[in-house]
């Protein structure tokens, strides 16, 4: 099993989060972004791949390379979709996991909401990540990883 985050998007508190439970569990990390990212050296278990630039270039990397049994900590709902069809367990940064039955109304909610910023309707962004959205990440890390652990 190895962790896989998107890491263009991912709160550093995400990250700190998926360090300290990969440490406790003794699993590998893996950041995924096109800028260069720092691995903590307490951590030596964290690795970082460095994807160039364009859209969906990172997001391509983790769904060619993620496999079954694996976990993804991403924002990236077309990603999430590409991921769960091969048994990858994926979960967002505010702690929900994304599965078979949930994917589908999560995709079509987000393309309607594409379409409705193409037209120059402003739909807002998502709520600020608090200490609330880093408790819920932690406890739907924790989740998830329990589950997969005991697999």
């Amino acid at each position: 099993m190895k962790i896989w985050i998107d890491a263009d998007a991912a709160p550093r508190e995400v990250r700190d989060v998926v360090y300290r439970a990969a440490k406790r569990l003794g699993l590998e990390v893996t950041l995924v972004a096109n800028q260069s990212l720092s691995v903590p050296p307490a951590y030596p278990m964290v690795s970082a791949v460095r994807v160039d630039g364009g859209p969906d270039v990172a997001d391509d990397h983790i769904a060619d390379h993620a496999e079954s049994g694996d976990l993804v900590v991403t924002q990236d709902i077309p990603l999430a979709a590409r991921l769960v069809s091969n048994d990858v367990v994926v979960i967002d940064v505010r702690g929900t996991e994304h599965t078979e039955d949930t994917i589908g109304p999560r995709l079509s909610v987000r393309d309607f909401m594409d379409e409705l910023r193409s037209t120059g309707v402003v739909t807002g962004g998502p709520p600020p990540f608090d200490a609330k959205a880093k408790r819920e990440f932690a406890s739907g890390l924790d989740r998830a990883l329990t589950r997969m652990m005991r697999s």
